[in-house]
């Protein structure tokens, strides 16, 4: 649990004393904001707030450890402001891609980025799951991130979205492999192989959402990269979507289906006051957008 952005839920909801004024100055809405709030109580094992029709009342416990939680609060903000005039310094930009980021797209961050820094300048590049890139981002780990959508981005500042080509990749011994009218329900019998929901739930759920509403209700299995996948459909079990564009790897079949539909759905994130690192990974992104 991201200990510290539960922390700053309580405190906001403490200050504004209503649960939707709270949720409008975190920039957010109120449902993960009270989820937020249930899952810091579990944690802490007390109540903080009673819940009424006319706004939110500390209780005992949360009179008690308000002030040591905007402390820490109030600390972390510190810290990430420290962080940031030492990077400055040093020349350095931390940033993210989330792993179905292609390739390409990484790497032309990575030049872009240098281009920013200037001669000297560092450039270190984090790939991990968006719902970790997103705490990275508000907790000043890093600067800027390439995320998937839709993702829950409260805390920070998102970037328009923009739609990059995917692939439906199946084994190469299926029936659909050589159909010449490919169809979702032909993919009947074969799991789909994608990164744990926990990696992203709103995207995962979008994807399976599209797959249902295409006749195809399949069962899951967990591939956390492209070589994963890769090879679990090579393996003849399942399908999968990719960014990587078709190559002759053996046993994999490359499918151009309801392309629109299945595109991957990317966009920026980053912390205020780091404009000019967020305009330069943007501009990557428009240019690879979906043709």
């Amino acid at each position: 649990m991201d200990l510290i952005r539960h922390l700053r839920f309580f405190v906001a909801v403490a200050d504004e004393r209503h649960f939707g004024k709270a949720a409008a100055a975190l920039d957010m809405t109120q449902p993960p904001l009270s989820r937020g709030l249930r899952r810091l109580e579990r944690h802490l094992g007390v109540e903080l707030l009673h819940r009424t029709q006319q706004g939110a009342v500390l209780t005992p416990a949360g009179v008690q450890l308000l002030s040591r939680a905007r402390l820490l609060v109030d600390d972390a903000d510190r810290l990430v402001a420290e962080s940031h005039r030492i990077a400055r310094t040093r020349g350095t930009v931390n940033w993210g891609a989330a792993a179905a980021v292609p390739d390409r797209v990484v790497t032309a961050c990575v030049t872009a980025l240098r281009g920013v820094v200037g001669a000297g300048g560092t450039v270190s590049t984090t790939v991990r799951a968006t719902v970790d890139l997103v705490a990275d981002v508000r907790s000043g780990i890093c600067e800027v991130a390439v995320v998937e959508h839709p993702a829950l981005v409260d805390g920070v500042v998102a970037g328009p979205v923009v739609k990059l080509p995917r692939w439906v990749v199946v084994p190469s011994d299926h029936r659909i492999a050589e159909s010449e009218r490919p169809t979702f329900p032909m993919l009947a019998g074969l799991a789909f192989a994608a990164p744990a929901r926990a990696t992203n739930p709103p995207a995962f759920d979008a994807v399976r959402d599209l797959l249902r509403e295409r006749g195809l209700d399949s069962s899951t299995i967990a591939a956390r990269d492209d070589r994963t996948l890769l090879a679990a459909v090579a393996a003849g079990s399942s399908f999968g979507l990719t960014t990587a564009p078709p190559s002759d790897a053996p046993g994999v079949t490359w499918l151009r289906m309801a392309p629109d539909a299945v595109a991957l759905r990317v966009r920026i994130v980053h912390r205020p006051g780091v404009d000019a690192h967020a305009d330069a990974v943007d501009r990557v992104l428009y240019r690879e957008r979906l043709r």
